[in-house]
């Protein structure tokens, strides 16, 4: 029902851990108008291939059932509000 945000991630990851807070921080200010979900990748590496993640941090942005885009690497709450 609404757009959904894909954060793949590993716990080992700094930049993953970089960017968790950032991520609570958007799923609080657009809560009810924006999904974002975590995906490990050492526990989904056939997800994470399916999606073509090569690195990581990789978040893959989806609009009824299709990916309409993909970022790797941290964003600021800036960036991910301009792409929802």
């Amino acid at each position: 029902d609404v757009p959904v945000i894909v954060d793949f991630y590993a716990n080992w990851c700094g930049p993953c851990r970089m960017l968790a807070p950032v991520l609570e921080k958007v799923a609080l200010a657009y809560d009810g108008q924006v999904k974002i979900v975590k995906v490990n990748v050492d526990d989904e590496a056939e997800l994470a291939s399916q999606f073509s993640v090569s690195s990581i941090p990789t978040l893959a942005f989806i609009v009824s059932g299709e990916v309409v885009g993909q970022a790797s690497g941290v964003a600021s709450e800036r960036d991910l509000s301009g792409v929802i």
